[in-house]
Order: structure tokens, then C-alpha cells, then sequence
């Protein structure tokens, strides 16, 4: 990924120290943004929880009800999930753990089976394209053969990007999406996956085959997902690794993983990679959650992350707020113009957001809205990533005020260089 770099004023930096702010304290803010990822991944076990049931539920007495209740559930894991991603990119445990959980996007016919009418038979550069993992107890891919008549969380952990393919994504949210909803066969057209019931079914009732052993996929996949989700929530307890991480030192560090969060997820990664190429290609299989049509919110909830952790106040699953000293605070005490000007376009971006929220709740998705031929609905998007764009430049000058240096945020072609893209 390209990186932009962005440098703070080396004088700031030398002579402003953690103890000349005003209050709060860095280590005040430190301890609040670590209380929201706590929170934000505890509530992302809770609700991936409650897909378990569902999916559990499923399985044992398959039916239209049950599949939909285990689709609604899903839905309702995306949304405190979403509002973690700002802790990537500058804290290093959540990097490389989350590519286990988000990846995307993926070659679903790895999983199960695949219209290859549009997806195709094979792609030279993943030899597990089509390997259908559903319908084959024995699997043979780069000449190496392996055991798949037990379909479990240790067999979809080691097929998980298999030969160094990134899209040979097993195990997560999408691996998860895939199954309860199948492909989106309907391009920019309304619709996502049309997968039915009957796929779970028992017996006779079964369709497009191995009922069972995709059932036995789909919940090893959901099982992994709360395992996973735990182990991150461990993190962030009171001692865990990327707590202590956090706080350590003067809290410079912390304060660094705070703005490059912040920066990153909303200039590279969602203005960028999940918004700004999709628009460019008018292609819907660059939307981030393409076989649900459930795009608008998973970009919804990123962007509200991001005022999250600047604002220092989280509104849990059970109603509860989480708050303390913010960053918004530190930065008022240095420079309160900054400070409401950054404040006024967070809100705007997550107002852009809404507004695709709100279209998609009148039967326009995001796939619709990047269609070729609809520019209302590409004016839509682009004032989404415009609005990114803006509060990113506006990140940037928290560098100099806090007093760090060095931050380099995740940059993108699509809006770096989109004469590249094709």
C-alpha cells in the first residue's frame, strides 16, 4: 500500500513535551482510546455471539426463519466491528491479526460453489481458485494434497490465504457473508446474493449439494470468529499487550497510533481502496461487503469509528457510553480553531455516510450507486470520499499541535494516481 508521509515541525516536536499540554494528560487520552477498542471488540464478541446461536440454530432445524434470523444477526455483528477498524494501521497487534477476521476481498469458489459463467474456472495466479473446499473431501492445490473430510476451525485456519494468495480468504466476516448469502449475481442492478434455505437443508430437501459439510464450514467459520474476536478484547484489557503498548513511555507512541489510525482509515483505506476504485471501475466487486449489499453501513460505521476515538466517547450495544479525555480535548487546549474545524468535518463525513445509509434504506445500494449510468448516485459516493479526503488534511495538522512526528498514513492509486487505474 502506498504510503503518504506526513512530518511534523521538528521544533514542536523537540521542545513540546507530554507534560506541557493542558489537561488532560496524553496518558488520560491514551487510557479512554484504549476503554473504546476495549469496548468496540467486546461488543463485537457479543454480537458475533449471538450469530453463533443463529447459526447453530440453522443448522440444527434448517428453514427459511432460521436462515434469516442468521443473515439479520450477521448484519448486526458489522456494526461494532466497523467502528474498531480506526484501531489499525498504527497499533501493530491489531495489524496482523486482522487480516484473520475483515479480509477482503475474497475468491469465494476456494469456499463453495461458483456461477464460473462470471467468476470463471480458473486464475492463473491462485491455483485454490476453484477448489471448493465444500464439495471436496481431498484437495489438491500446488501439488500438495490435503485432507479435507473434516471440515473444522483448524482446517479453514490453514487453508486461510493458502499459497500466499491474499483472496484465498477461509476464515471472517466475508468467508462467513459468503456462505449465508452466496454470490451477488446482479452486477450494478438491485439485488445481492440470492443463496436459499435450502442450501442447509437435510435430506432430500438439500440443494446445489453437501448441505452438511457446509453447514460444518459455516459454523467453524462463525466459531473462529468469536475465538478470535476474544483473544483481541484480551488485548485491551486492563493488562493486556496493546494496552501496555499504548500507554508505555511518555506517550508519544500512543498518541502517533492514535493520529495514524485516524489518517490511514480515512484517507488510504476507505476514501481510497473501499470507495474511491469502486467509483472509478463501476465495478461492484470492489464493494467491501458485496454478497450482502451491506457496503453503505460497514462505510457508515468506519467513519463514525474515526469520530469515536477523536471525540473519546463510544456508544456501546447495550445503550452505555463509554467517554473520557479525548484527543479532541488535547488538541483544543493547543489549538481550538483546529479543533472545531476537525470536529465540523467528522461530522460532515459521517453525514455523507448516512446519506448512503439512507439510500440504501429506499432500495439504492452501494452497487447501485457507483453503476456507470447513475450519477446522482456517483455524486452520492464521491461527496463520501470528498468529505474523507477533507477531514484527512485536517488529521494532518494534529501532528504539529500534539507535538509528533514522523506519521506516515496509508495512501491510495485511487486518489493518489487514478490515471493508473483500469
Amino acid at each position: 500500500m502506498k504510503l503518504v508521509k506526513i512530518l511534523g515541525t521538528a521544533a514542536l516536536a523537540t521542545t513540546l513535551s507530554v507534560q506541557a499540554f493542558a489537561a488532560p494528560g496524553a496518558k488520560d487520552v491514551l487510557t479512554t482510546y484504549a476503554d473504546i477498542a476495549h469496548a468496540g471488540y467486546e461488543d463485537s464478541v457479543t454480537t458475533a455471539k449471538a450469530l453463533q446461536g443463529a447459526v447453530d440454530a440453522l443448522i440444527a432445524n434448517p428453514s427459511q426463519a432460521s436462515f434469516d434470523a442468521a443473515k439479520s444477526a450477521w448484519l448486526a455483528s458489522r456494526a461494532p466491528y466497523q467502528q474498531t477498524e480506526v484501531f489499525r494501521f498504527g497499533n501493530a497487534i491489531v495489524d496482523d491479526w486482522e487480516g484473520k477476521v475483515n479480509a477482503w476481498p475474497l475468491d469465494e469458489g476456494l469456499i463453495d460453489y461458483v456461477e464460473t459463467d462470471l467468476y470463471g474456472e480458473e486464475n492463473e495466479e491462485n491455483p485454490a481458485y476453484t477448489a471448493n473446499v465444500i464439495a471436496n473431501p481431498s484437495l489438491s492445490i500446488s501439488g500438495v494434497t490435503i485432507d479435507a473430510s473434516t471440515i473444522n476451525t483448524g482446517l479453514i485456519e490453514s487453508l486461510h490465504e493458502i499459497d500466499d494468495v491474499e483472496s484465498n480468504v477461509a476464515t471472517g466476516y466475508h468467508a462467513i457473508e459468503f456462505l449465508l448469502w452466496g454470490q451477488d449475481l446482479h452486477g450494478t442492478e438491485a439485488g445481492n446474493g440470492d443463496r436459499a434455505w435450502t442450501d442447509y437443508a437435510k435430506g432430500d430437501a438439500c440443494t446445489n449439494g453437501n448441505c452438511d459439510r457446509r453447514g460444518a464450514y459455516l459454523q467453524a467459520a462463525t466459531d473462529l470468529l468469536v475465538s478470535d474476536l476474544e483473544w483481541m478484547t484480551a488485548q485491551w484489557t486492563a493488562d493486556g499487550d496493546a494496552r501496555a503498548t499504548v500507554l508505555e513511555g511518555d506517550g508519544i507512541p500512543g498518541l502517533t497510533a492514535i493520529v495514524t489510525g485516524m489518517g490511514s482509515l480515512s484517507y488510504g483505506e476507505l476514501a481510497g481502496e473501499r470507495t474511491k476504485l469502486g467509483l472509478l471501475l463501476h465495478d461492484p466487486e470492489e464493494e467491501h461487503d458485496c454478497f450482502s449489499d451491506n457496503t453503505h453501513n460497514s462505510h457508515y460505521y468506519d467513519a463514525l469509528g474515526i469520530q469515536n476515538v477523536y471525540l473519546g466517547r463510544y456508544a456501546r450495544v447495550d445503550g452505555s457510553i463509554v467517554k473520557g479525555a479525548s484527543l479532541s480535548d488535547l488538541v483544543a487546549a493547543k489549538d481550538a480553531g483546529l479543533d472545531t474545524e476537525l470536529r465540523a468535518k467528522l461530522a460532515s463525513s459521517v453525514l455523507a455516510g448516512k446519506t448512503m445509509v439512507t439510500r440504501a434504506q429506499g432500495g439504492e445500494h452501494f452497487d447501485q450507486l457507483i453503476a456507470m449510468d447513475n450519477e446522482d448516485g456517483n455524486a452520492v459516493v464521491q461527496a463520501f470520499v470528498d468529505a474523507l479526503v477533507d477531514q484527512t488534511k485536517s488529521i494532518e495538522q494534529i501532528v504539529a499541535a500534539i507535538g509528533v512526528s514522523g506519521i506516515e498514513f496509508e495512501g491510495s492509486d485511487s486518489l493518489d494516481n487514478p490515471a493508473s487505474i483500469n
